[in-house]
């Protein structure tokens, strides 16, 4: 009932700069949270940014700074704007939606099919 639909992924130098959006489409009644997640190869998936309907934000430690999540509900899209990029940022990012999809408040998690970046000289 729900899609994820990602871009903006590609092959960077360091210190260059990335914008991802991911685009929800669907019966969608309300997001209640979007977020953004990476997997480099042989390592554990892990949070990135994250915002609420509220608009609250939460960042990893190591992007902070660097990195800004953003929303367009009217589109029902999350952006995550990438700057100073460094090869440790390389790896698939995935889209990550809680979204009510009935009129009584039936709610599930859905997952982009990812994005690769990839931050090399």
């Amino acid at each position: 009932q729900v899609q994820l639909v990602e871009s903006g992924g590609g092959l960077v130098q360091p210190g260059g700069s990335l914008r991802l959006s991911c685009a929800a489409s669907g019966s969608i009644r309300r997001i209640n949270y979007m977020g953004w997640y990476r997997q480099a190869p042989g390592k554990q998936r892990e949070l990135v940014a994250a915002i609420t309907s509220g608009g609250t934000t939460n960042y990893a430690d190591s992007v902070k700074g660097r990195f800004t999540i953003s929303r367009d509900n009217a589109k029902n899209t999350v952006y995550l704007q990438m700057n100073s990029l460094k090869p440790e940022d390389t790896a698939v990012y995935y889209c990550n939606a809680d979204v009510t999809y009935t009129a009584w408040g039936t709610h599930g998690n859905y997952w982009g099919q990812g994005t690769q970046v990839t931050v090399s000289s």
